[in-house]
């Protein structure tokens, strides 16, 4: 049987989103187990948040080493990271430069988050702020290990309506 590239890189494509949907599902599955542990005292928001904060100090141990401020577009590769980490999670994403060279902006165009929260119940607020949680950690991290004022924002969100999620990179001077 001759190969068929097509059809390979098609099965791939469609295993790699299976696994995203199923990261997904994971996620609010233990959010699941876990308020129902927690019983009536358990706060929704609270349980997300500090999910998101652990996924943001994990995802900074993974650009440590990527990270080189000897490079003068570290900025832009800590935001590839970013770029490249939201991909895998199902997201749209891209970045522009921002006002000047200590800004970018990161974009999500579409991003299969929102969709899954709805699906288990969880709120578009706890979406938007669970998704900061992590990012702000995430960066926080990123700061104390290079020693810089590194700082992001959420200037627009999907969850709240606003047809994209923006994110605001920057290095504080």
């Amino acid at each position: 049987m001759a190969f068929d590239a097509e059809r390979e890189i098609t099965s791939l494509w469609r295993a790699f989103h299976g696994t995203q949907d199923d990261g997904r599902r994971f996620f609010y599955l233990w959010r699941q187990t876990a308020l129902q542990l927690l019983g009536d005292k358990a706060d929704p928001m609270e349980v997300a948040l500090k999910a998101w904060e652990n996924i943001g100090i994990d995802t900074a141990k993974s650009y440590f080493p990527r990270t080189n401020l000897s490079k003068p577009n570290w900025l832009q590769a800590i935001a590839s990271n970013f770029v490249a980490t939201w991909m895998m999670r199902g997201a749209k994403i891209r970045m522009e430069k921002g006002a000047n060279d200590n800004e970018i902006l990161l974009i999500w165009d579409r991003c299969p988050f929102p969709t899954t929260a709805k699906q288990y119940g969880a709120s578009m607020e706890e979406d938007v702020q669970g998704c900061d949680k992590g990012l702000q950690t995430t960066v926080e991290q990123l700061a104390l290990f290079t020693n810089k004022k590194l700082k992001i924002e959420t200037l627009k969100a999907i969850p709240r309506g606003e047809g994209a999620c923006v994110r605001r990179l920057w290095v504080e001077e």
